[in-house]
C-alpha cells in the first residue's frame, strides 16, 4: 500500500501557499511544489503499518497470549490455502461455460475438502480446529459448514457439524473481531504477524482475478 506524501510541505507549514508545477523526479513525471526558489517533488511514499504492542496485566495473561498466537500461526496457512483454492474455483466457473468442465473443477474443490483440509482438521487440537474454523470465515466469507454443503452436499455437512461436537468444535462459526474478545485478538495476532513477516497476508480475489475488499 501506499499513501501520497507531498515531500517537505507538511512537515514545514508551506502547503497553503506553495506554487504547483510539473516536475520529473528519477525520471518519472509528476508534480511539485516551488519554495522559496526551490522545486520540490511529490513523491508516493511507502505506507508504515504500525501495530500496538501487546501488553498483558500478569504472567497467566501472556502465557495465554503466547499459546494463542501459536495456535493462530500453526492453522493460518490452512485456511490461507482454503481461500485461495476457493477463489481459484469462482474464477475458472465465472469463465467456464461448459457445464461438464464446470463440473469437473467442482469435483476437484471437492477432493481439496475431503482429502486434504478434512485430513489436516482432524490433525489439530479442539482449541486449533475451532481457530481455524474462524479464520476459514476470514478468508472465505463462508463458515466450514457452508463451504461443504455447497461444494460436497447438505448431508455431508452435518456429518462434519455432528463430528465437530463431539470435540467441541463448531464448524458453523463465524468470524466477528468487532464484537467477539478473542476474535479481535487474534486479529492484532494476524496483524502483528503481517506487519513483522511471520505470515503472509492472502489478498483476496473476485472473480475477474482482481483484489477485492475483504467484508
Amino acid at each position: 500500500m501506499r499513501s501520497l506524501a507531498w515531500m517537505g510541505l507538511l512537515l514545514m507549514g508551506w502547503g497553503a501557499w506553495a506554487q504547483e508545477v510539473p516536475t520529473t523526479y528519477k525520471g518519472e513525471k509528476g508534480k511539485g511544489s516551488v519554495i522559496e526558489g526551490d522545486t520540490i517533488p511529490w513523491v508516493f511514499l511507502d505506507e508504515i503499518l504500525v501495530v500496538d504492542k501487546p501488553t498483558f496485566t500478569d504472567v497467566e495473561a501472556r502465557k495465554r497470549y503466547l499459546l494463542l498466537r501459536r495456535r493462530v500461526l500453526k492453522v493460518y496457512p490452512y485456511a490461507k490455502v482454503a481461500g485461495e483454492r476457493l477463489d481459484s474455483l469462482n474464477m475458472r466457473l465465472a469463465r467456464e461455460k461448459s457445464a461438464r468442465k464446470r463440473a469437473k473443477y467442482t469435483k476437484q474443490y471437492q477432493d481439496f475438502l475431503e482429502q486434504r483440509f478434512e485430513a489436516e482438521l482432524r490433525k489439530l487440537t479442539r482449541s486449533e480446529g475451532q481457530i481455524l474454523c474462524k479464520l476459514v470465515y476470514r478468508e472465505t466469507d463462508q463458515t466450514v459448514f457452508q463451504l461443504i454443503r455447497e461444494y460436497r452436499n447438505w448431508f455431508t455437512a452435518v456429518g462434519w457439524s455432528v463430528t465437530g461436537s463431539w470435540y467441541d468444535i463448531n464448524i458453523r462459526k463465524e468470524y466477528d473481531p468487532k464484537h467477539n474478545q478473542e476474535d479481535a485478538l487474534i486479529e492484532k495476532i494476524l496483524r502483528r504477524s503481517f506487519a513483522l513477516g511471520d505470515l503472509k497476508e492472502r489478498i483476496p480475489m473476485d472473480v475477474h482475478g482482481k483484489p477485492r475488499p475483504r467484508r
